[in-house]
């Protein structure tokens, strides 16, 4: 018979309906609100699990139940409300409270049962205009990248300069490149090729009657730096979110110069803004002088050569030495903790190889003398200038703390003089590392918990009204091969289903509406069939031969639509950004599952039904 599969087809068809069915699975079973308690380099033990379980139900917290999952501990709970409330209550437990080590983080378990865990079954993962939390669209401030790029390029050159003991009369940083000035002709030319030699990544020109070489950076060289620079950005940024306890976050580069970073379940806004957007680093200096030589600077006074003025939290002036001994980013790792002689908080920082040589180094020819801690912070904020947004650059620099060095230490010491809070975003920042370049919060939405239920629900409602509105229409117009059209359309809503779920992906309300507009593309299919079918048996060809006629004339039309479709998807994925990729990957998806299933999938159940039976008319 002309309309009959081979035994291979149907069971690959049978497998692939099969696994659908078990991959969707996991999203019947929704998720429980949840904290995740971690424990930084170390594994949370059942100890830790029962005096957690102990401490809630103290404080009147109804939890679900608790466990112990991949060294982490994770609390589950009957409501969002309670998870809020617990998320609160542990942070203020005393030994979480005191060690900055721990992180609490809002989560959404899966309620998958285990035996779907252990074959990888998992729920796809919701947006954040289903989930709640918090998005911000980030800007790199590039001209910051670049000016400090020169700044770092005009002190290694003075350096180099020194050791290859040719005299300059200064070199500073100016606009559009660095300008270094010579004593004389002989000097110059011979510190021009030098410098050559080895800062390539400059252009040279020189204006000999002045005696100035000025050194400009190469487009190349501004094209690497402005990568690094976004890319150290995102790295930094990742960091800090994963310090702030947040699960599942996305933290992606947009453009050239922008940084995505959405935070699920995030409610404390303002807290994540202060640490995304905040450069803060550090720099350790010898002070200079007395507190009479420093006061007499600030009112007026003559300040060495060797010093520079600041300024202490209160306002006291404070002279310290321009050199600096350590910076921020010879850190290796920060943590908040209470300084045992005074009881205040502190920061514990400990330094990298070439830092503990430096401080050592310092330490050991200066005890007894006096160091101070600078705190730096770059920040870009937009204010009103004569009725006008403009951009400003913002920098603060304060000494939070000044100690007499009492004795040599080099790798590992502590910080004090700080509030509570500060310690620890001050120990947060600097182990997540300094930002590249300062950026700009220039867009910000907030979706609470409750308006993500809302559009989950009526997300669901759409796909649904539409699934219920087309089966009505094809089970009425064409009668029982409008069934079996119906059977292969609900097979295709659960493949998508099963295959965003396979490939773990974030389903937006975007891409719920590229679902809904599958639903009518896969019917699309089957009505080019179904009618094709109906024109070959009005030209009087049989019911047997009509229906092969029908797949074969109607493929290539539908294959053509399907195709035109596809493209206009990858282009959307490859060119859009953020919702505009999600509704394209499940378009995409949608695309190819409804050919199998509205092609192959009918056409096996048609085969079934009528292939081996002679029919003298069909219901269709």
């Amino acid at each position: 018979m002309i309309n009959q599969y081979p035994l291979w087809k149907y069971i690959l068809l049978a497998v692939v309906l099969v696994a659908g069915v078990i991959y969707a699975m996991p999203n019947i079973y929704g998720e429980d609100p949840s904290v995740l308690v971690s424990l930084r380099n170390e594994q949370i033990d059942e100890a830790t699990q029962q005096k957690v379980d102990e401490l809630l139900k103290q404080a009147s917290v109804q939890t679900k139940f608790s466990e112990l999952k991949d060294n982490k501990l994770l609390i589950r709970f009957n409501s969002v409300e309670t998870q809020l409330a617990a998320a609160t209550t542990i942070k203020e437990f005393d030994f979480i409270s005191r060690n900055s080590d721990y992180t609490v983080a809002l989560n959404l378990a899966p309620a998958t049962p285990v035996w779907l865990q252990n074959i990888k079954a998992l729920p796809m993962y919701l947006g954040l205009d289903l989930r709640g939390g918090v998005h911000f669209l980030l800007e790199v401030d590039m001209e910051s990248a670049v000016q400090r790029m020169e700044s770092d390029l005009a002190s290694e050159m003075r350096s180099y300069l020194r050791e290859e003991k040719i005299r300059y009369r200064g070199i500073k940083r100016a606009e559009g490149g660095i300008v270094i000035q010579f004593r004389d002709a002989q000097t110059m030319e011979q510190g021009e090729s030098k410098l050559k030699s080895q800062f390539r990544d400059l252009e040279y020109t020189s204006r000999d009657e002045e005696l100035i070489l000025k050194a400009k950076i190469t487009e190349s060289a501004l094209r690497d730096e402005r990568r690094s620079a976004i890319q150290q950005n995102v790295t930094t940024l990742r960091n800090r979110v994963n310090e702030l306890g947040v699960a599942e976050p996305v933290i992606q580069q947009q453009g050239e110069n922008r940084i995505v970073v959405q935070l699920p379940g995030v409610q404390d806004t303002a807290r994540a803004k202060d640490i995304l957007g905040s450069t803060a680093t550090l720099e350790f200096r010898l002070t200079e002088g007395t507190r009479g030589d420093w006061q007499s600077a600030a009112n007026g006074g003559s300040i060495p050569l060797n010093a520079k003025l600041y300024r202490e939290r209160n306002g006291d002036p404070v002279l310290l030495k321009r050199r600096v001994i350590v910076t921020g980013d010879q850190i290796n790792s920060a943590s908040s903790t209470i300084d045992t002689q005074s009881g205040s908080p502190a920061v514990s920082i400990r330094l990298d190889g070439k830092g503990a040589k430096k401080m050592g180094e310092t330490t050991r020819v200066n005890i007894k003398k006096s160091m101070a801690v600078v705190f730096i912070e770059n920040k870009i904020v937009t204010r009103m200038v004569d009725g006008e947004k403009q951009k400003i650059r913002t920098r603060k620099e304060e000494v939070i703390n000044i100690a007499t060095i009492q004795g040599v230490f080099s790798k590992q010491f502590q910080i004090t003089g700080l509030e509570s809070f500060e310690a620890r975003d001050l120990a947060l920042l600097l182990r997540a590392g300094a930002l590249k370049a300062p950026v700009e919060i220039v867009e910000e939405r907030t979706v609470g918990p409750s308006l993500g239920k809302d559009n989950i629900e009526q997300g669901f409602n759409s796909v649904m009204i539409g699934f219920v509105l087309v089966l009505v229409f094809m089970a009425l117009y064409y009668r029982s091969f409008g069934l079996i059209a119906n059977v292969a359309l609900t097979a295709n809503l659960v493949l998508i289903t099963a295959i965003l779920s396979l490939m773990q992906a974030t389903l937006t309300l975007p891409g719920i509406a590229g679902i809904v507009l599958t639903v009518g593309m896969a019917v699309d299919a089957n009505v080019l069939i179904f009618e094709r079918i109906r024109e070959e048996l009005r030209l009087g060809n049989s019911p047997q031969a009509s229906i092969h006629a029908g797949y074969e004339k109607a493929f290539s039309t539908i294959a053509d639509a399907n195709v035109t479709t596809f493209i206009a998807a990858v282009v959307l994925f490859s060119l859009g950004t953020g919702p505009i990729k999600g509704f394209a990957i499940t378009l995409s998806i949608g695309i190819l599952t409804s050919m199998f299933t509205a092609i192959m999938g009918t056409r096996a159940l048609v085969n079934l039904i009528y292939g081996g039976r002679n029919l003298k008319k069909l219901s269709i």
